[in-house]
């Protein structure tokens, strides 16, 4: 796409899902370049959580683009997802009272467990809805909303994905990627984490060493967003006809609502 940048940069896509980052190349200089990043994204810059932010500018089309310091490194390993980094950086996210007030004050997005729930029934292929093991914890889930609706909300990051962090040369982890961003329980975030990453049985163990004290309100909220998240992912391992992890995490799911979590809390 020509943004008909000025001074001789160059852009150059870069795979994604999305389709909208870029290395933007001038002589030497190299920047990461992203079309409609979230303006919550200075914030972040200013946090260390994010690489520097360096301008931003709207183009012809409307397009705003942000540009952030190139840094040559590499997305983080499943293994690593497990690791004391990724939880101090979910930590510093979720207990940020500056970055709450700065998410808020650009009208973040808040969630509250009806929305995960309606974006998982929203087109849900038939085979799904069919499903009897899927079809039991859909209704145990929209039965349980009530139960955790006034949990204290907080910065999200959304999509807590390996590919979403970027561990420098000089092993310096960021966080990428916040068009998913929302003000939300923070157990959607590290469900999300412990759901992809961290075997069953270890999840007590990462709990505390993320610094939670569980109780009873706690494990109500992690058994929810728990089987909410396996819920979503089953829904788009199906849609990507990834069937032997779709079958997976319905494995997971049956045990998460056969066990209601009291095997490892």
């Amino acid at each position: 796409m020509d943004y008909k940048m000025d001074s001789g940069w160059r852009l150059h896509p870069i795979g994604g899902d999305t389709g909208q980052a870029y290395m933007g190349t001038r002589a030497e200089e190299r920047v990461f370049l992203k079309r409609n990043s979230s303006p919550f994204l200075a914030a972040l810059s200013v946090e260390g959580i994010t690489p520097r932010l360096i301008w931003t500018k709207r183009v012809g089309n409307g397009d705003v683009l942000t540009a952030q310091e190139w840094l040559n490194g590499r997305e983080l390993n499943p293994d690593e997802m497990k690791g004391k980094s990724v939880r101090d950086i979910l930590h510093r996210i979720h207990h940020s009272e500056n970055l709450l007030k700065m998410l808020q004050k650009v009208k973040g997005e808040i969630f509250n467990p009806i929305n995960f729930y309606n974006l998982y029934v929203a087109d849900l292929p038939d085979d799904l809805k069919s499903n009897s093991v899927l079809q039991q914890v859909t209704e145990y889930v929209k039965n349980s909303i009530a139960s955790i609706d006034d949990s204290q909300k907080t910065v999200c990051h959304g999509d807590v994905n390996r590919k979403n962090f970027l561990l420098d040369e000089e092993d310096r982890l960021y966080l990428v990627d916040w068009e998913m961003v929302k003000i939300a329980d923070p157990f959607s975030d590290i469900s999300t984490l412990l759901v992809q990453y961290v075997p069953y049985e270890e999840w007590g163990t990462w709990l505390e060493q993320y610094g939670l004290r569980m109780n009873d309100n706690m494990e109500r909220r992690l058994e929810w967003y728990s089987m909410m998240v396996c819920l979503c992912m089953i829904k788009k391992s199906h849609s990507q006809d990834r069937n032997m992890e779709m079958n997976q995490l319905i494995l997971l799911l049956k045990k998460l609502y056969q066990n209601r979590l009291n095997s490892y809390l």
